[in-house]
């Protein structure tokens, strides 16, 4: 199995006939090259480098995943190698053939895990100085984090898990540069949102070899239709595609392409991990029970829009907030006709004032918070 190469391959090493990512410090020398931007601290704590005057962007508070005492309580047991693949202690010992996950999982148990207060004092000394060493520690001890994670993904992605993996480490890197230690918030909490986005992203581009799509409805069609399906058929609802798409609120055909593809890979789960194993991929299926966690993430994420959303509002002129109330953010909007008879101007018009509007949010967004594409992840319920 070559894993994607998206870190160069110094970062590659070879375990019998495949290749596996093992992290090596001349990997962060490559990846951290490029110091993080380095400004005067002002009083409020901020390391933020003033650029032109105006107003601060609020960065995005990412829910936590796993935080570093909670990763713990399962620092050899949760992740350990004989839980994940069915990997025999002694052909290892004798040094035969072994599975590269169990190798990477023997190779992460190595980095100790760090408390918060020292997580902060590492972002610091590379936000503040560019130290590559503490870019380093930062991602080691944060490594069985992004296996959690890529575990809660492997039912998406039934070729090999290290590719999730992979992926995830490289979203850990990207946390690392991105985070800035003086706003109050756990890493872990906002690496857990990189890691998701990255894993997210390779399992859309990659799926059945064919890229499924990239936009947020596309998305969420590839992680609710199987539980939509479920929840009907709980119920003693046949789950037709007409009904499924009303419930989603996509098109017909979309769900019918979704569906095809999702079966044909269905069709795979009784089959065995390997040819001397008895095992089934569907044994090795994370947990689809949602954790606290994930949904405390989602609800915050949607605090944090609802706020933003709010803040908006305050600036709008009064056609611009109704058509904000009642046609944008409405469970059930008011058609075109039904707000130009309002105001007793024409449906082009409304369409025109609602265009420059949504023009007008995306600017506002995209300038009131940081990697807004992560609050998009977040609010997907992959569970």
């Amino acid at each position: 199995m070559i894993l994607p190469l998206r870190t160069p391959p110094s970062y590659i090493k070879r375990v019998g006939d495949r290749n596996v990512f093992f992290l090596q410090k001349t990997h962060f020398e490559v990846f951290f090259s490029r110091r993080p931007a380095i400004g005067r601290v002002n009083s409020l704590g901020s390391n933020k480098v003033s650029k032109k005057p105006g107003r601060k962007k609020e960065r995005l508070p990412v829910p936590e995943k796993k935080t570093s005492a909670e990763l713990q309580k399962f620092k050899t047991s949760e992740i350990a190698p004989e839980k994940v693949l069915p990997v025999k202690h002694d052909a290892f010992a004798e040094g035969t053939a072994v599975d590269p996950l169990y190798l990477y999982l023997q190779e992460i148990r190595k980095y100790p895990l760090l408390t918060k207060e020292e997580e902060i004092e590492l972002a610091k000394r590379y936000k503040e100085k560019g130290d590559i060493e503490a870019a380093y520690k930062l991602v080691t001890s944060n490594l069985r984090l992004v296996v959690k994670i890529a575990m809660e993904f492997q039912k998406y992605w039934m070729q090999n898990l290290m590719d999730l993996i992979q992926e995830g480490n490289i979203g850990l890197m990207q946390a690392v540069k991105k985070f800035d230690p003086y706003r109050g918030y756990k890493f872990s909490y906002y690496a857990s949102f990189w890691i998701k986005a990255y894993i997210i992203k390779f399992i859309m581009e990659n799926w059945n070899l064919v890229k499924i799509g990239t936009t947020q409805a596309q998305r969420k069609l590839f992680f609710n239709l199987r539980k939509e399906k479920e929840k009907l058929e709980m119920h003693g609802i046949e789950a037709t595609p007409q009904l499924l798409s009303k419930r989603l609120h996509v098109k017909e055909s979309d769900v019918v392409e979704m569906d095809q593809r999702l079966s044909g890979s269905e069709m795979s789960l009784d089959s065995p991990v390997s040819n001397d194993s008895e095992d089934t991929h569907l044994a090795f299926l994370a947990d689809p029970t949602p954790a606290v966690d994930d949904r405390m993430a989602s609800e915050q994420a949607r605090e944090i829009l609802h706020e933003k959303l709010m803040q908006f509002r305050k600036h709008l002129k009064d056609k611009e907030a109704v058509i904000f109330d009642k046609r944008l953010i409405a469970e059930q909007p008011l058609t075109l006709q039904e707000i130009g008879d309002q105001f007793g101007i024409s449906r082009e018009r409304v369409r025109q004032i609602e265009a420059r509007l949504k023009k007008k949010l995306k600017a506002y967004l995209e300038q009131e918070i940081d990697d807004i594409h992560l609050l998009q992840e977040s609010l997907i319920d992959v569970k």
